[in-house]
């Protein structure tokens, strides 16, 4: 999938501020940062965000919904879940994670940060090639 065929209801935004926590390209608009925060993030393809927990002592975590492209989603210890256009992620709080493009697929998702008491966001090391390249 090009670019040019890669269609995203939300703008694709600027190069992503926290890029050194990904391997590949991402990009960021934050849509609103009033009450809740949802950002539009989109992944070129391949693109995927290291490991990362989303801490909090009482709610919190994090909730994923795609809206075009191709990608995965994968908690620690829990096989990987292949997202498509109108699939949910919900991410509790405290669970080690990450997300990220396919491999041949531009990928975009809406992130919304759950309200919580205590939030912190901690990255953690890169999803590896071969841990990567294992997944169909």
């Amino acid at each position: 999938m090009s670019t040019q065929d890669f269609d995203s209801i939300f703008p694709r935004g600027e190069k992503n501020p926290y890029g050194q926590n990904f391997i590949g390209q991402s990009y960021l608009t934050m849509l609103t940062t009033e009450g809740v925060p949802v950002g539009n993030v989109t992944f070129e393809p391949g693109c995927r965000n290291n490991w990362h927990i989303h801490h909090a002592t009482a709610g919190g975590g994090q909730i994923l919904l795609c809206t075009a492209g191709s990608g995965w989603y994968q908690a620690e210890g829990e096989d990987p879940v292949s997202l498509e256009p109108g699939s949910v992620a919900s991410i509790p709080a405290n669970v080690k994670h990450w997300h990220g493009a396919k491999a041949d697929s531009w990928f975009a998702h809406l992130a919304i940060e759950v309200p919580g008491d205590n939030t912190s966001n901690e990255w953690l090391e890169p999803v590896t090639d071969e841990e990567y390249a294992h997944l169909k």
